[in-house]
């Protein structure tokens, strides 16, 4: 009876010993950053292991991304993730064409204070072109006259003479 018994119990912790051996906090981290570093939409993301389970933090670009940083620090023996990434702003909306009116008369106005008067100025979304014909001298002025009103870019379409 007593052997069957010890037979038994030391049947018993040499399975609890055998299921108790899964990977470190620290293993299942170095798993996860190689995982998330590997995908380029994922590379910033960062991650903490505790207790098997995985926080992740840091920027991406979209959703996609977000969802695949989650998808990724679930390496094996990770309990679960906490995803605390967050998703960068989108950009801003281009220069609307309505502004394109106000932006022209101050690309304008810049050139004939400094003497380009023979400068014509075309504006569309925010990018201004000027057409014309101006002393070689004067060009590099024109275009900084041009500049001072801030559009987006100056096309250089002027001829020197």
């Amino acid at each position: 009876m007593k052997i069957k018994f010890l037979t038994v119990l030391s049947l018993a912790v040499v399975l609890l010993l055998g299921a108790c051996g899964g990977k470190s906090d620290a293993e299942l981290k170095t798993a996860a950053e190689a995982a998330l570093k590997g995908e380029s939409t994922t590379s910033g993301v960062t991650v903490e292991v505790k207790d098997g389970v995985a926080t992740i933090s840091g920027e991406v670009a979209d959703d996609a991304a977000k969802a695949k940083a989650e998808e990724l620090a679930k390496v094996e023996g990770v309990k679960s993730v906490t995803n605390n990434v967050t998703v960068k702003a989108a950009p801003p909306p281009p220069t609307a064409s309505a502004e394109d009116g106000p932006l022209k008369e101050k690309v304008e106005e810049s050139l004939k204070k400094k003497g380009c008067a023979n400068v014509k100025v075309e504006v569309k979304d925010g990018v201004a072109t000027l057409t014309g014909e101006v002393e070689k001298a004067k060009l590099g002025e024109c275009m900084m006259a041009a500049n001072e009103a801030k559009p987006k870019k100056v096309e250089n379409k002027l001829t020197t003479k």
